[in-house]
């Protein structure tokens, strides 16, 4: 009898138990979604995202709207929304047991802006990765331009670097080893400003300071590029404040070991 009356008492305990469960998720899914904290990591000199732009997006895509209860937030469906922007590198988005809820996003860092032959225009980030460009953001990165055949929609850094076959009809990675390098040294982030690619596959830095060109040639491996922009370094700093910024119209870096220059208004 004892043992009946223990195990009638546990029933009623969990039907009770499961009820208040169930009318206290009742009341809460009923109660109205409030607004968001969101957080957005960004390089703050290239921001592609604010929270009120990434606010008004999710309201033109009917995930966030007027008089949206609990039980009409769909989270893994923001989260999969956000991710489609082709600027975020990663998103999460918490729900909390007190109804409050975060977006917390992490966005891809522009090194450089593409103008393909094909009059299309691109970024791509620092992990190699292809981006949108935006009409409301304007990053200041390195401007490459000419004759690269590559698309956003083409290959990554990445994709290209691990076949042999794209790597030698590529230039994404040249131009990504170029901008890599010039985005984490002081002195070429403040110099040069754009690089122009030949049909001969030679690519021209183009300086903010003086008017001369200066043939980079190929950009092969890490070294190469390395390797020449050291070289230039040295030129910069022993012969420019000697010979003068306006001295040289073209500084070519293809040879292996050396500079050569041309002056201006010289017979060649």
């Amino acid at each position: 009898m004892k043992k009946w009356l223990k195990i009638s008492l546990w029933s009623v305990f969990a039907i009770v138990l499961i009820a208040i469960v169930f009318f206290v998720k009742k009341e809460m899914d009923e109660k109205l979604v409030p607004v968001p904290e969101i957080s957005i990591h960004a390089d703050a000199e290239n921001a592609f995202l604010t929270t009120a732009e990434l606010h008004e997006k999710l309201k033109r895509a009917n995930l966030l709207f007027d008089g949206q209860t609990r039980a009409q937030l769909k989270t893994e469906e923001i989260e999969k929304f956000i991710a489609g922007i082709s600027q975020v590198k990663k998103v999460e988005v918490f729900q909390f047991l007190d109804g409050s809820w975060k977006i917390d996003v992490d966005m891809r860092i522009p090194i450089a802006r593409i103008f393909n032959k094909y009059g299309e225009t691109f970024y791509i980030d620092d992990k190699g990765n292809t981006m949108d460009v935006t009409q409301s953001h304007t990053a200041r990165v390195l401007i490459f331009s000419g004759e690269i055949k590559d698309k956003k929609t083409s290959f990554s850094v990445n994709e290209i670097i691990n076949n042999d076959s794209l790597i030698s009809i590529r230039k994404l990675d040249d131009i990504y080893r170029i901008s890599s390098y010039v985005c984490k040294d002081p002195l070429f982030h403040s110099l040069i400003g754009q690089v122009h690619l030949k049909k001969s596959g030679d690519f021209v830095l183009i300086p903010l300071v003086g008017d001369q060109k200066i043939i980079f040639g190929s950009a092969y491996s890490d070294s190469e590029v390395e390797e020449k922009f050291k070289k230039l370094e040295i030129f910069y700093k022993e012969a420019m404040p000697y010979e003068g910024w306006e001295t040289y119209r073209e500084i070519s870096l293809k040879f292996d070991g050396q500079i050569v220059c041309k002056k201006k208004n010289t017979n060649e």
